[in-house]
């Protein structure tokens, strides 16, 4: 009996310590951006929280739907740079990003919901109907399964198969930063810039270092 209220202690504990945290950076995106950006993080801590539960499938949607209401913006417009991957708590605080920004706060967000590190990529794809490189975030049910798209350029999730418009290029996720198109050629896939762009990304989210854009929406 002791053993199993020490465990609730610490549970309970373990708990308030998250949700102070959680609650801390809530604050910081809301004084660094002003309230309207408070406001939005609010809005994505209540999806994570309310989401837990929810199957792999109904994750997806709901992230999907709300990054999807986020509004698109070139980074050389919001940020005055040419390319620049935002934290997703930057993406909040500004309240607009380009597809990266879309889809990696998608991808970090099914992290937090639980969603295996496996059964993700990052996707950078060429949108034919645009004539411009894009990135999307895809979904593996297996491994050997076709992946569902989640796209700020189309809100339906729909297969791999389906998305006609899209021609992947190369994929990565958070334990394998590139991973070939084909396996067992010895070079890297796309620019090597963007390996320091990834690391610089996820350096500013562990330490929630946040940058002001031009605009905030």
């Amino acid at each position: 009996m002791k053993k199993i209220i020490l465990w609730l202690v610490c549970l309970l504990l373990a708990l308030n310590v998250s949700a102070a945290n959680n609650m801390h950076k809530i604050e910081k995106i809301k004084q660094f951006y002003g309230e309207r950006a408070g406001k939005r993080a609010i809005a994505w801590h209540d999806l994570i929280q309310k989401s837990q539960h929810l199957t792999d499938l109904q994750k997806l949607k709901a992230v999907n739907d709300f990054f999807n209401q986020f509004i698109f913006i070139s980074d050389q417009k919001l940020w005055g740079k040419e390319d620049y991957w935002a934290t997703p708590y930057e993406f909040i605080g500004a309240g607009a990003g380009d597809c990266e920004d879309f889809s990696i706060a998608k991808y970090k967000t099914l992290l937090k919901l639980g969603i295996n590190d496996n059964k993700l990529r990052l996707v950078y794809v060429k949108a034919l109907e645009l004539n411009q490189f894009h990135m999307v975030v895809t979904y593996y049910p297996t491994p050997s399964a076709i992946p569902l798209v989640l796209d700020n350029l189309k809100g339906e999730i729909l297969p791999a198969s389906q998305r006609k418009d899209l021609l992947p290029i190369y994929s990565f996720n958070g334990s394998k930063l590139w991973l070939m198109k084909q396996k067992g050629q010895g070079q890297i896939a796309g620019n090597a810039s963007r390996l320091s762009l990834w690391n610089d990304l996820r350096h500013r989210s562990q330490h929630i270092k946040l940058n002001r854009p031009l605009y905030t929406f």
